[in-house]
C-alpha cells in the first residue's frame, strides 16, 4: 500500500499491564512509544516513537473500549465520513485498534466531532484519541486479513465519501439525510424490518424503519440519530448480500430528512415511541420465523466463507451447503430438496393437493406418491431451506383425517416415469406450473410465511363479491366457518375456520379458485385471528 512503512522491528512481546497502563488508556495523553503488539495472536511487532513526545494531531489515532467481537469494516467505517482511510491495525485480545487517515486535518475533525458525541459500537461506547505516532507501520504478512477489508472499502469509497477537512468543523455531513432508501434486489428469502434493524444497528442508533412495497420490489426508508451513521452504513452495506447470493442491498440517501411512522408492527416501527399502536393488517412474519431469519442472517460470520468485508462468500457458502454443511443462512443443515411425506389418506390424496399445500412453504418441483405404499410420496421442493421450512411446518399436521409425518429423504430428486410408461397419474412435474409463489423476487408472499392455523387470509377478491359469497364457498368445503371481516379496500379478507384441519382442506380446495371475473382467490394462513 504506498506510503505505508513495512519495515517492523520484533521484540519480546511485553506484559498486558503495560497495554492497559493508566497511560495508555485515560486522558488525551496516550503514550504508545515502544510498544510492542501482537498481530492475529502470533508474531510480535514494535512501534518505534518518542517517549518525550506530547500527543498533538496525528493522523494516526488510537481506538479502545472496542467490544470483542467487533470487525474490521465497523472500524473503518468511523473513519470513513472523515476522509480516506490508509491503513488499519486490530489489537483485538486489547480490544483496542489504531486507524491512520490521510491527513492530519481529516483525523482532527474526526477527533473534535467524537468529542462532542461519544461513538458507539454495537451499543458500546468506544473512545478515541491522537496515537503519538506520525505514521502507521504495519507488516502485511501479519495483518493480512485487516488490510484486506481495507483495500476492499477503499475500492467502494466514493469521492463524496469525503468531507470537510477543516478542524474543528462541527457538522461533518450537514448536506446528507439522516434517513436511507433501501431496495433489496434478488430477493429470494424474506427480509424482515428485525433483519434490517440488527444490521443497520451496527453503524449507529436505528430510530425509525418503514418497509413497504413498490414497483413489485421491497423497499425500506430507515432513519438514524446522525448522518455521519447514515453515511457509514451506506459505504460499508451497499452492494452487499443479506443471505448467501442474495437479497442484495442497495442504498441511497433519501430526501427525507425525517419519518413519519403511524404503527409499531411488523412493516413500519419507530424505535423511539413504543406507545405507537400496532394497526390493522396482515402482519408481515410471524415472530418466531423472523427471529430465526435474524439470528441466522448471513451477515454473522460463516467460518470459511468470509469475503474481505467479512460477509460470507457466495460461492464459498454454496460449496459448503453443497457439502451438507451449511445452509442458505450459514447454519448446519441438509442440502436435501426432497421429502418423504408418509401416513397419507390414500383415498383422498392426490399430487395437486399436496402440491397446493406444500407450495404454501416453497416452489414444489415434482410430487410422487408411491405405487406400492400410496400412503406415502415424495415432494421435491426447489431448495434445502424450502424443504426445511415445509417439514418444519407440515409434520404433524392433520390432513383428510389422518396425521401426516413429513421427514428428509433419502432420495435427492424425484425421477420422472420413463417415456410411454403409464403410472396411473401418480407422478406429476410441476416445474413449470405459474402457481408458484416464491418464483418473482421480491414477491410479498415471502413476508406472508407462516404455520397451519384455523384462519386463512384471501386476496384478490372482485369488488361484487359479498361476505355471504365467501362463507358459502368455504363451507362448501365441509368445514365451519366461524367468523369473517373485510379489510378495508374490500379486496383482501380474514376467514376463521373452525379448525386448523378444516382451514387445511379448504386451502388445498380453493387456492386459486377462479372466483369470477377471472379473478383467481390467493389463499394463504395466517398468524391473525378474528
Amino acid at each position: 500500500m504506498d506510503g505505508i512503512v513495512t519495515d517492523v522491528a520484533v521484540g519480546v512481546k511485553r506484559g498486558s499491564d503495560e497495554l492497559l497502563s493508566g497511560s495508555v488508556l485515560n486522558g488525551p495523553s496516550s503514550n504508545m512509544s515502544n510498544v510492542v503488539v501482537t498481530a492475529n495472536g502470533n508474531d510480535t511487532k514494535k512501534f518505534k516513537g518518542d517517549d518525550k513526545m506530547e500527543s498533538t494531531p496525528s493522523r494516526v489515532l488510537h481506538i479502545r473500549k472496542l467490544p470483542g467481537e467487533v470487525t474490521e469494516t465497523e472500524v473503518i467505517a468511523l473513519g470513513l465520513p472523515f476522509g480516506k482511510v490508509t491503513n488499519i491495525l486490530m489489537l483485538k485480545g486489547k480490544n483496542q485498534a489504531f486507524l491512520e487517515l490521510a491527513t492530519e486535518e481529516a483525523a482532527a475533525t474526526m477527533v473534535n466531532y467524537y468529542t462532542t458525541m461519544t461513538p458507539h459500537l454495537r451499543n458500546q461506547p468506544i473512545y478515541i484519541q491522537y496515537s503519538n505516532h506520525k505514521e502507521l507501520k504495519t507488516d502485511s504478512a501479519l495483518n493480512q486479513r485487516a488490510q484486506a477489508v481495507l483495500q476492499a472499502v477503499t475500492a467502494v469509497q466514493t469521492s463524496n465519501s469525503s468531507v470537510g477537512t477543516t478542524p474543528g468543523s462541527e457538522s461533518v455531513l450537514s448536506a446528507q439525510s439522516p434517513v436511507l432508501r433501501i431496495i433489496i434486489d434478488n430477493m429470494y428469502y424474506p427480509v424482515t424490518l428485525d433483519v434490517l434493524h440488527q444490521i443497520f444497528s451496527k453503524f449507529g442508533t436505528v430510530l425509525k424503519i418503514i418497509t413497504f412495497t413498490k414497483n413489485n420490489q421491497f423497499q425500506a426508508l430507515l432513519q438514524y440519530g446522525d448522518p455521519v451513521n447514515a453515511q457509514q452504513a451506506k459505504l460499508a452495506l451497499d452492494g452487499q448480500n443479506i443471505y448467501n447470493a442474495c437479497c442484495t442491498l442497495r442504498i441511497d440517501f433519501s430526501k427525507l430528512v425525517n419519518l413519519n411512522v403511524k404503527y409499531n408492527n411488523d412493516k413500519s416501527r419507530d424505535y423511539t415511541r413504543p406507545d405507537l399502536p400496532s394497526g390493522d393488517g396482515q402482519p408481515a412474519l410471524d415472530p418466531a420465523i423472523a427471529a430465526a431469519f435474524a439470528k441466522e442472517t448471513s451477515l454473522l460470520a460463516v467460518p470459511g466463507a468470509l469475503s474481505p468485508l467479512g460477509i460470507p462468500n457466495a460461492a464459498a457458502a454454496a460449496a459448503a451447503a453443497a457439502a451438507g454443511r451449511v445452509g442458505m443462512h450459514g447454519v448446519p443443515t441438509s442440502s436435501n430438496t426432497v421429502l418423504l411425506v408418509s401416513n397419507l389418506n390414500e383415498e383422498m390424496v392426490s399430487p395437486q393437493s399436496l402440491f397446493t399445500l406444500f407450495g404454501v412453504y416453497g416452489d414444489v418441483q415434482r410430487v410422487k406418491i408411491l405405487y406400492n405404499k400410496k400412503d406415502s410420496a415424495l415432494i421435491q421442493m426447489a431448495d434445502g431451506n424450502q424443504s426445511q421450512l415445509a417439514m418444519s411446518h407440515l409434520n404433524g399436521q392433520k390432513m383428510y383425517g389422518k396425521i401426516i409425518r413429513v421427514t428428509l429423504s433419502k432420495h435427492q430428486t424425484v425421477q420422472l416415469p420413463r417415456e410411454g410408461l403409464d403410472d396411473q397419474g401418480l407422478t406429476k412435474d410441476f416445474g413449470n406450473s405459474p402457481l408458484h409463489r416464491f418464483k418473482k423476487p421480491g414477491s410479498k408472499n415471502f413476508q406472508n410465511i407462516f404455520p397451519p392455523s384455523a384462519t386463512l387470509h384471501l386476496s384478490n377478491i372482485p369488488q361484487a363479491i359479498t361476505e355471504e359469497d365467501l362463507r358459502t364457498l368455504f363451507t362448501n368445503t365441509g368445514g365451519t366457518v366461524k367468523a369473517f371481516k373485510f379489510f378495508q379496500d374490500h379486496k383482501m379478507a380474514l376467514l376463521q375456520m373452525s379448525t386448523v384441519e378444516e382451514a387445511i382442506q379448504a386451502l388445498i380446495d380453493l387456492h386459486n379458485y377462479n372466483i369470477g371475473d377471472n379473478h383467481h382467490l390467493r389463499v394463504s394462513f395466517s398468524k391473525s385471528t378474528i
